[in-house]
């Protein structure tokens, strides 16, 4: 089947206002800035995002944050992002923070069908008794907590429960597919890109590279097309676009 799909704006055309979505990308590396632009084109609003953080200021899901088109995020961390820090001190969004080797099982559970599992990450901390703040109120006071999970012990060890995640769209970034949606990650691009592929429902992913089938070494594919749904062939320009956090520049 031929996945490839004739441009960023047609490939989120029918993500609708409230919709979940997982995001890849690792601060700077692996983020599908293409998709996240035709979706702030789109005019989507309300969204759920599951990412590891929410982009920086001007860039990747910051673009989306900045025009407030999203109501929660859950992630492992804010990162630089000042308006990411503003928004959820003035109670403007609401923030699930959960540890981030945690955030990446939740993902690979989701898409693996496993509705939950039990971790030591999180045990004697508010992750697992409840009390972190999620969104504050106007007045700056805690106006929704997270709730305390079940706690269990395994062989003399606590462990808590977590839920896995899956989304109703997800938007990844690869450095190589196929037409039938087999992608490829380079490096730290591949620590949440994959899991958030699959755990969309429906996942779109924009590649630097597209190959025809059988390019692609089977050994080598960490995701198979069975978890994507469409694929956008990005332009070189667009595949060379990508973001440096920070420049440090020695005497």
């Amino acid at each position: 089947m031929d996945k490839v799909v004739r441009s960023a704006d047609e490939a989120v055309a029918d993500i609708p206002d409230g919709a979940a979505l997982a995001v890849g990308g690792f601060g700077l590396s692996g983020v599908p800035d293409v998709l996240i632009g035709a979706l702030h084109r789109r005019g989507s609003r309300h969204l759920h995002i599951v990412s590891n953080n929410c982009g920086v200021d001007g860039g990747g899901l910051g673009i989306l944050l900045k025009s407030g088109r999203i109501d929660r995020v859950t992630g492992s961390y804010v990162g630089d992002n000042k308006e990411f820090a503003r928004q959820y001190l003035a109670g403007e969004i609401e923030l699930e923070l959960t540890p981030q080797g945690t955030l990446a099982e939740r993902l690979r559970a989701g898409g693996a069908g496993i509705p939950a599992f039990f971790t030591p990450a999180g045990v004697g901390t508010p992750v697992a008794d409840g009390g972190l703040p999620w969104r504050y109120g106007p007045d700056g006071g805690v106006a929704v907590a997270s709730p305390p999970k079940e706690v269990r012990d395994f062989d003399g060890r606590a462990y808590v429960l977590e839920h896995g995640i899956s989304t109703d769209f997800a938007l990844v970034r690869a450095a190589r597919g196929d037409r039938h949606g087999n992608l490829v990650f380079a490096k730290s691009a591949r620590n949440f890109n994959p899991l958030a592929a699959m755990a969309g429902r429906i996942t779109i992913a924009e590649v630097e590279e597209l190959v025809e089938p059988g390019e692609i070494d089977p050994d080598a594919v960490h995701v198979p097309g069975v978890f994507v749904q469409r694929v956008l062939r990005l332009t070189p320009a667009e595949a060379a676009g990508k973001g440096i956090e920070k420049r440090t520049v020695r005497a």
